[in-house]
């Protein structure tokens, strides 16, 4: 019991408790499992592929799913248990960038039959239990030996540990997370077991603080009066608000959900997420080779319209959850203002270049215009007196050369071969120009030194 006479979460067993794992790994091959999510099914209904792409938009369905011939998600039973965990089966979602063309989420479907928050206790690394939660018949290197291979915490786009999904139900004892009625609002209580099972932390892990605790439980997606959802940076969860009764329940249905849609708009999210830091790291790169600009903010450029045509939705659904879901997601990690911002970076560097490539042309056309205009105008003179002598021609160009010299010994011949090397030398240019203009105006009087 808490002080509050709450009962601790870490004691609970519901009366039915599902958890996905996510884990983000390095495809090596193909795997040689059935093509699809993993179909889970309830009754006559059997959530593949083709019934799960009826609930999205047909660009996320193809991001989720992959398209006839172009295959991005596999799946394999399984019926594994150990130590109170039953792995059910796994699944791979191809998940390749730009830059990771090899890169990949791997899904493992478990149901717990003993206390949940202590096994998402340990896959969050808040207990020593890690490694005797996914080692031994759980271990993913050990189940995905040679497809693929599982990332070190620190490589790119790896998340600090496993994400997770929860799904826990009560049973009638388990009053903390009971409507008291269909109409009455969730008690406190409720709050806070969705809070740990999303966090994945007991209070003495993470004690919120009274004065911020609604701002936290604000983004939670109330689905119905049954059931409720917390979408956080590091997990989800999912609490039951009235007693599950067993096989038959209504909370099959959510079960179910919880596994199939729902993930796969949080999977989604992972997507976008990984995306995005793959053009943050671009963006801050554009500038390591100052002749490249222009190629990098191209290649910039394209993976943004690529990012945007294929992978950024915020409403992928009409059906209201997956999408609240989404958008939780994507405000836990802050993509929406990270895109925005990576929009407006792309954006000023993309005038930048086009600014670079005016100056150069116009560079360009100054030469031509240094170079043209002693030589046309000496021809135009010899021309003019009816002169045909080769060597009045060889000292017309002499003359136009020596001309077109002195011209570029000039401010403003400094300035068209600065913008035909791309401006690198405009502002030196300037600085030259006013150290001179300083040394001939010498030392100022006593007066103007006053005012």
């Amino acid at each position: 019991m808490t002080s509050d006479g709450v009962p601790l979460l870490d004691d609970v067993t519901g009366a039915r408790q599902e958890l996905t794992v996510v884990l983000p790994v390095r495809l090596l091959r193909v795997p040689d499992w059935p093509e699809g999510p993993f179909p889970f099914a309830l009754g006559s209904r059997r959530t593949d592929a083709r019934t799960r792409s009826t609930y999205f938009a047909p660009a996320s369905a193809r991001a989720l799913y992959g398209a006839p011939g172009r295959p991005r998600r596999w799946h394999l039973p399984l019926d594994v248990k150990h130590d109170g965990l039953h792995l059910l089966g796994m699944e791979l979602l191809r998940a390749a960038t730009a830059r990771n063309p090899e890169h990949a989420l791997a899904v493992l479907h478990f149901t717990v039959e003993r206390p949940l928050l202590p096994v998402l206790r340990a896959l969050s690394g808040r207990t020593a239990a890690l490694d005797e939660t996914l080692t031994g018949p759980f271990d993913p290197a050990r189940l995905l030996a040679g497809i693929v291979d599982v990332r070190a915490h620190n490589a790119p786009f790896a998340i600090a540990r496993p994400y997770t999904i929860a799904f826990l139900t009560p049973t009638a004892r388990h009053t903390p997370a009971l409507r008291a009625a269909p109409e009455e609002e969730l008690p406190a209580s409720a709050y806070r077991w969705l809070w740990q099972l999303a966090s994945r932390s007991t209070p003495q892990d993470f004690p919120l603080p009274p004065e911020t605790a609604g701002e936290h439980f604000k983004d939670a997606v109330r689905i119905s009066a049954d059931w409720s959802a917390l979408v956080l940076r590091q997990g989800a969860a999912f609490l039951g608000h009235r007693p599950d009764s067993g096989v038959g329940d209504f909370f099959d249905f959510g079960a179910l959900h919880s596994r199939t849609v729902y993930l796969d708009a949080l999977l989604l999210g992972s997507l976008q997420r990984d995306h995005i830091d793959e053009l943050t790291d671009e963006l801050s790169e554009v500038f390591t080779s100052a002749r490249r600009l222009a190629r990098r903010v191209a290649a910039l450029e394209q993976n943004i319209a690529v990012f945007r045509s294929s992978y950024w939705r915020q409403h992928l659904t009409a059906h209201g959850p997956a999408n609240e879901l989404l958008l939780a997601f994507q405000n836990q990690h802050r993509l929406p203002a990270r895109f925005t911002e990576i929009l407006a970076e792309a954006a000023d560097y993309s005038r930048l270049v086009q600014t670079q490539e005016s100056q150069q042309i116009s560079g360009a056309l100054g030469v031509l215009t240094i170079l043209g205009l002693p030589l046309g105008t000496a021809l135009g003179i010899l021309q003019v007196l009816d002169d045909h002598s080769v060597p009045h021609l060889l000292l017309a160009l002499a003359l136009s050369v020596a001309a077109t010299a002195a011209v570029l010994t000039t401010r403003y011949g400094r300035l068209v071969l600065s913008s035909l090397r791309g401006g690198d030398g405009e502002e030196r240019s300037h600085a030259r120009d006013r150290e001179g203009a300083a040394v001939r105006r010498g030392p100022r009087q006593g007066g103007d030194q006053d005012r």
